[in-house]
């Protein structure tokens, strides 16, 4: 693919909750400053995905000012009943986001879905409908709401300012998306000293992030005919909503 192709959406919403793991050994949930690169591609996967594709991040405007909101949370306990927590949310988020999809080259079973066109007109039209699945930023109790922008129109709340928000986790790099040898079969934790530069994250790819550990193996999954899909027109695309499976 000599071109990326590219989509920029607004996401937006009254909470959102990227969580600090640090913050969660005491049962507490903190959310980051500012969205992960994980969660802007669980996002933009929620628009529109197939395994042919890999979604990259480049860019994350944030457009309202960074404001947070604690309550007091009962969840409930692995062993029955429940507790008591303080989590501390995100409140009226709204980011602008500029992706472009890749394809997957370890799935050289799926390499005959690879229509760079067809893809792209299905995932720019599901920007403008909102996306076929739901929308959550960060956690599940946090809705979200997609509508397609023009990524540097408006005026965002940091467009004049450079900030540092430390070291933060970038993402999980899964066995089916390994890109080097070593973590290919594994799961791999990446993290990355986080900056945004004029109101804009820039992200680096997950390749070209140092800070890295493995988690564990982990095998990849396997698409197999009359077991979990039911013919190749579920990697064709169908009309510009897909086939049951998509939202299965």
């Amino acid at each position: 693919m000599e071109k990326p192709n590219i989509i920029e959406y607004s996401v937006f919403g009254e909470y959102a909750l990227f969580t600090d793991p640090m913050s969660k050994t005491g049962g507490e949930k903190f959310s980051y400053q500012i969205p992960t690169y994980q969660a802007l591609k669980g996002i933009t996967e929620s628009i529109y995905w197939k395994p042919t594709i890999v979604w990259v991040i480049d860019e994350c405007r944030i457009m309202n000012p960074i404001q947070t909101e604690s309550k007091g949370i009962r969840p409930i306990k692995y062993n029955g009943g429940n507790d008591l927590s303080f989590y501390t949310y995100l409140r009226k988020v709204e980011y602008r986001v500029k992706a472009h999809f890749e394809w997957n080259e370890n799935r050289k079973d799926l390499a005959h879905d690879r229509n760079e066109n067809k893809h792209y007109d299905i995932a720019r039209r599901m920007v403008e409908r909102g996306g076929r699945r739901d929308i959550f930023l960060g956690a599940r109790e946090c809705q979200g709401y997609v509508e397609p922008c023009e990524f540097h129109q408006g005026k965002g709340a940091y467009d004049d300012r450079n900030l540092s928000f430390g070291i933060m986790v970038h993402g999980i790099t899964y066995p089916d998306e390994a890109v080097r040898e070593e973590e290919k079969g594994k799961m791999t934790v990446r993290l990355w000293n986080a900056r945004m530069k004029d109101g804009v994250i820039r992200f680096p790819r997950p390749e070209e992030c140092e800070i890295r550990r493995v988690l564990h193996k982990a095998k990849e999954k396997n698409f197999t005919l009359g077991e979990n899909f039911t013919g190749l027109g579920e990697f064709e695309g169908g009309d510009i909503f897909g086939t049951a499976k998509d939202f299965g």
